[in-house]
């Protein structure tokens, strides 16, 4: 499969990962077009580590790996969800996701 539309705009697109077993979002990372062959090989979650310049396998050092289930692409074609399964706390923190702080929410009227 050619994987180069995606990577037209630039070398490194937002993924979205997503629980496929109730919606949540988990986390964002990014990925090249090596990040998302691999994912596409193996199953699990592979991303482009901005701050390190280097490939990176979710899981690789804790355990706490992304079994991924489908991927989808949005209407422009640069910006993917991983919809899968997480074994184990998805955040470095140890939480089940890495959006767990509430930074504004609305008044009930």
């Amino acid at each position: 499969m050619d994987l180069s539309k995606f990577f037209v705009k630039d070398t490194l697109i937002p993924v979205i990962c997503q629980d496929e077993r109730n919606g949540e979002v988990l986390m964002l990372g990014y990925a090249n077009e090596e990040a998302l062959r691999l994912t596409m090989q193996t199953g699990t979650a592979w991303f482009y580590s901005r701050s390190r310049q280097k490939l990176w396998n979710k899981g690789e050092t804790s355990g706490n790996f992304i079994f991924v289930k489908r991927i989808f692409s949005d209407c422009d074609d640069d910006t993917l969800i991983y919809q899968g399964i997480p074994k184990g706390p998805v955040c470095h923190t140890g939480n089940r996701t890495c959006f767990f702080t509430t930074l504004w929410e609305a008044e009930k009227s």
